[in-house]
C-alpha cells in the first residue's frame, strides 16, 4: 500500500476509534435504560439485554418529580444563558471598544476568576447567597454565575477584530455606542454567542455541587440533583436511572447537532484570534 493511500486510510481508521471510544458510554447508558434490575451490572459483562423492554423509560417519564426537574432545569438553562450572553457581551463591547478610567485594572478584576477553582471559593458563594436570602430561589442558581471571565475573554477577542472604519462610519453618522453594538456587533456575533451559549447552558444543565447545597425545595430540584440522589431515594433501579440520564441528554445532543456549524465556526474564531 502506497503512502498517499496509507495516510488517508490511517486517519479514517482514528477518525472511527475515537469515535467509538467517544460515543460507546453513551450508547450503554441508553441501552441499560432497556435493561432490567438486575440485568445492568450484571457480571460478566453484557452489553444488550436478553429482552428489550421499554418499562423503565415509560416509569421515569410518567414520574412527576422528573418531569417537573426536567422543566425547572430547562427554564433556568434558558434563562441563565440569555442573561450570560447579554451581561458579558456588553462587558466585552466596553473593553474591546470603549476607553475609560482603570481599564487596565478593572480587565484584570474580571478575568481573574478565570484562573480560580469553583470549589476554592464554593464556601464563600454560599454564605453570600444565605446573607441574601436567596437559598431555594431560581435567582441562587442563575444570578452567581451569570458574569464569566471566560465568556468576556472569548467574545471581547472576537470584538476586537471587528473592522474600526465601520463603527467610526457609523459614528459619523450619529450613531450612539448603543446603537453601535445593536446594529453592527450583535448581528454579526452568531458563531462566538452560539459557542458561549451553548457553554453556559452546559454549564447550568449538568451543576450538581451548587444546586446540592443550595436547593431543598422539590419543586426546584434540578435535573442531575434528582439524578443524583435517586439511588438513595428509589432504591438500585440502575436501568431506570440509566433511563433517566439518557433522557436528560437528550435536549444538549439536539443542540450540539442543532448548532454544529455555528461551534465549528466560532472554535475556528477563536483559533485565528
Amino acid at each position: 500500500m502506497t503512502p498517499r493511500v496509507l495516510r488517508p486510510t490511517a486517519n479514517a481508521l482514528l477518525i472511527v476509534l475515537i469515535s467509538v471510544t467517544i460515543m460507546f458510554p453513551l450508547a450503554w447508558m441508553a441501552i441499560a435504560g432497556f435493561k432490567g434490575r438486575t440485568e445492568v451490572l450484571r457480571s460478566p459483562f453484557q452489553f444488550f439485554p436478553d429482552m428489550w423492554s421499554f418499562d423503565n423509560y415509560s416509569r421515569i417519564l410518567q414520574d412527576p418529580e422528573f418531569m417537573r426537574a426536567m422543566g425547572i432545569t430547562f427554564v433556568g438553562a434558558l434563562i441563565f444563558t440569555a442573561l450570560s450572553l447579554a451581561v458579558n457581551s456588553l462587558a466585552a463591547y466596553a473593553f474591546a471598544r470603549l476607553e475609560f478610567r482603570g481599564k487596565r485594572f478593572w480587565w484584570v478584576y474580571c478575568i481573574t476568576p478565570m484562573f480560580i477553582p469553583m470549589m476554592a471559593i464554593m464556601l464563600t458563594s454560599f454564605m453570600v447567597v444565605t446573607k441574601l436570602n436567596m437559598l431555594n430561589t431560581l435567582a441562587v442558581l442563575i444570578i452567581p454565575g451569570v458574569a464569566s471571565g471566560a465568556q468576556m475573554f472569548f467574545i471581547r477577542q472576537f470584538y476586537l477584530g471587528f473592522p474600526v472604519a465601520v463603527e467610526e462610519a457609523a459614528m459619523i453618522d450619529g450613531a450612539s455606542r448603543w446603537q453601535i453594538f445593536l446594529r453592527l456587533f450583535l448581528p454579526q456575533s452568531a458563531a462566538p454567542f452560539v459557542v458561549m451559549g451553548i457553554a453556559s447552558y452546559l454549564a447550568y444543565w449538568n451543576a450538581y455541587v451548587w444546586p446540592v447545597l443550595t436547593i431543598t425545595d422539590p419543586n426546584l430540584t434540578q435535573i442531575m440533583q434528582f439524578l443524583g440522589t435517586f439511588r438513595s431515594t428509589r432504591g438500585n433501579d440502575w436501568g431506570m436511572l440509566m433511563a433517566g440520564s439518557t433522557l436528560a441528554s437528550v435536549p444538549t445532543i439536539f443542540l450540539l447537532l442543532i448548532f454544529q456549524r455555528f461551534i465549528v465556526n466560532g472554535v475556528r474564531i477563536s483559533g485565528i484570534k
